[in-house]
């Protein structure tokens, strides 16, 4: 079955939304805060490149000055994103005046993390990172919960915020500790898994609170933050069995500007496809909430199940309990999910909604992940003197970005829409963590800087 979506459902979905009084929906002329926002981030770059000027390159302080204007433009398009970056910005400058020994925010003592109150318990990087874990979690029960509560539902979403703060901050945070370290230590903090992996969970995140806005609906939450849960626990296991969260210096081959570009282009393509398959799981939920047939629920449980599956095989070459433990809970939650199917797709948003969620956010992620795609590759000539090499972390960047242009392609020229695109953004999700997490576990190459 297939659902043909009109142009004109999306545009209905957004004029219901404005006759409400709720402008989500509409941007609106810049105003006097737009103005103030950018002098506020001028400054903040112009204190930057004035104090640490000797620490950059003419690439960098270019690409700081050019943050500037892409953040303003960002925030006009959205504006909770201004308070996030206000917010979680003045909250890691007290968290690098509190590392100040007294000499102002450009000196510091790594130490006084395990002395000061407020770093120790709350600021410091892994102590921001644990909280946006536990929130992100917290947040999922609660979406869930909201399936039968809305004031549940409100809490999920605003515990979702708090866990995007956290991780904000401490992203920031650790990108200070690092300098605090010392002068080749410190790094802008999207160089590893670990790092990566609280990268890829606060842009999941995001996408999905901004997209929780614009359709005024809180019922998708509970299936994005189930992927974003996942990686979460990942990153947990990653960090206590490997002391993963320990800063370490660069290897050569990340010590270039275009890791600033690159890397969190990929992962905004990453997570914007990996929200757009959780999407499309709830489109099939949705879509079969009034069957009784199991066997038309087969084909999606066995899908899930093998989703459930990943994180075991990519997170231990032996099979351990912790992964089999969460491989058993992971399937009985889908089996929940499709068993309480009536229910929770009639909260649900319309399938023409979902349709129209899952093609933005596939279209996004296209764009992003062959912006990061051309990057890679002239970082590719710029450190080993070619574009191209056909390195395994390469070669699946092709398969993944071939496969999404096939998606898109189908439907713009051929009108896919409803079941099958919602199969396939599942299927694209299967082949984008094998490119993102297979390939440093099982194939070796250029890339094996970043195995598990």
């Amino acid at each position: 079955m297939a659902v043909s979506l009109s142009s004109s459902a999306a545009e209905q979905w957004h004029q219901s939304i404005a006759s409400s009084g709720d402008a989500r929906g509409v941007r609106g002329r810049p105003d006097w805060t737009d103005f103030l926002y950018f002098v506020v981030l001028a400054a903040g770059a112009a204190y930057a490149l004035i104090v640490h000027s000797a620490s950059m390159d003419g690439y960098e302080k270019a690409i700081l000055c050019a943050v500037v204007p892409a953040l303003v433009w960002l925030g006009w398009l959205w504006r909770p994103l201004r308070t996030l970056s206000v917010g979680a910005g003045l909250i890691a400058l007290l968290a690098i005046w509190l590392y100040s020994t007294g000499g102002g925010l450009s000196n510091g003592d790594i130490e006084r993390a395990d002395s000061v109150f407020l770093l120790k318990y709350l600021l410091s990087s892994q102590s921001a990172i644990l909280w946006m874990c536990a929130l992100f979690i917290l947040g999922t029960v609660m979406y869930w919960i909201g399936f039968a509560s809305n004031t549940a539902a409100w809490i999920g979403s605003g515990l979702t915020w708090a866990a995007v703060y956290a991780g904000t901050i401490g992203l920031l945070v650790r990108w200070r500790e690092g300098h605090l370290l010392g002068p080749d230590i410190g790094h802008i903090p999207v160089s590893n898994l670990y790092e990566v992996f609280v990268l890829l969970a606060l842009i999941t995140a995001l996408f999905y609170l901004y997209y929780e806005r614009r359709y005024n609906t809180r019922a998708l939450g509970g299936f994005v933050l189930l992927v974003i849960s996942t990686l979460v626990i990942f990153l947990l296991w990653y960090s206590f069995t490997r002391d993963a969260h320990q800063i370490q210096p660069l290897v050569p081959a990340l010590k270039s500007w275009w890791m600033k570009l690159h890397v969190p282009a990929n992962f905004i393509g990453y997570g914007t496809f990996s929200l757009a398959a959780m999407v499309g799981f709830a489109y099939l939920v949705k879509e079969n909430s009034e069957t009784r047939s199991w066997k038309k629920l087969a084909p999606l449980f066995i899908l899930g199940a093998i989703l459930c599956a990943e994180p075991m095989l990519f997170g231990s070459r032996q099979v351990s309990t912790t992964w089999m433990l969460y491989f058993g809970i992971s399937c009985l939650l889908v089996g929940a999910i499709l068993a309480f199917r009536g229910p929770i797709g009639r909260k649900l948003p319309s399938l023409e909604v979902l349709d129209d969620i899952m093609y933005r956010a596939i279209a996004v992620g296209f764009a992003f992940f062959t912006v990061a795609t051309i990057l890679g590759a002239l970082w590719a000539a710029d450190a080993w003197g070619t574009y191209w090499q056909w390195d395994p972390k390469e070669t699946w960047a092709l398969i993944v970005w071939l496969n999404y242009a096939a998606w898109l392609h189908m439907r713009l020229l051929k009108g896919l829409r409803g079941t099958v695109a919602a199969y396939w953004a599942l299927v694209g999700v299967l082949i984008t963590s094998f490119a993102f997490l297979g390939v440093n576990m099982f194939l070796s190459g250029l890339h094996s800087y970043g195995e598990l």
